[in-house]
């Protein structure tokens, strides 16, 4: 069987594409959102696993749910899912799709795990410096870890920048050992 992420590519992309030649990458992204949440419910999940449900009872109920929520084409979008038997990959679908919104917006993602709570002020500082390094609009994601001690670990893609205290003890302990 293929990977999710497989599978999801080309709707994702073929989503993109109708997004981005109509000026709605907010609007889809939304309605993505949306669809995401929804199919991640168990009782939903449990909905689109049932094998004596047609597509369009499965279609019918993630409709039903986000009433008035989703325009004409997500409704289309939901219907072709739930026919191809692919609603279960929604998941896979909204984050390719916002990788792909990131991309033409020049926006990169950042984890950053701090060991202490950050204020708005030390954020937006983070945040701009990273900017200056990255070229980029930066959009961050904040996590805690106390086991840090202390500082913050940067995630941007593949690259890391770990200045927490924890890396500079461990840094420490190595070249001591040498």
């Amino acid at each position: 069987m293929a990977e999710p992420s497989t599978i999801a590519r080309p709707y994702a992309e073929a989503v993109f594409r109708l997004a981005d030649a109509g000026g709605r990458l907010a609007e889809w992204s939304a309605a993505l959102a949306n669809l995401a949440a929804v199919t991640a419910d168990a009782r939903v999940q449990r909905t689109i696993g049932d094998p004596n449900l047609s597509a369009a009872k499965v279609a019918g109920v993630i409709l039903a749910v986000l009433d008035g929520k989703l325009s004409g084409e997500a409704q289309n979008f939901v219907r072709v899912l739930a026919d191809n038997g692919r609603l279960d990959v929604l998941g896979e679908i909204q984050a390719q799709y916002g990788a792909l919104r990131n991309a033409r917006e020049g926006v990169v993602e950042a984890q950053i795990v701090s060991a202490f709570e950050l204020d708005a002020g030390q954020l937006a500082d983070l945040v701009a410096r990273l900017e200056r390094r990255t070229g980029r609009k930066v959009q961050a994601a904040v996590s805690l870890d106390r086991e840090l001690i202390g500082g913050v670990k940067v995630i941007l893609g593949d690259q890391v920048i770990d200045g927490s205290a924890r890396a500079q003890l461990g840094a420490l302990d190595q070249a001591l050992k040498a």
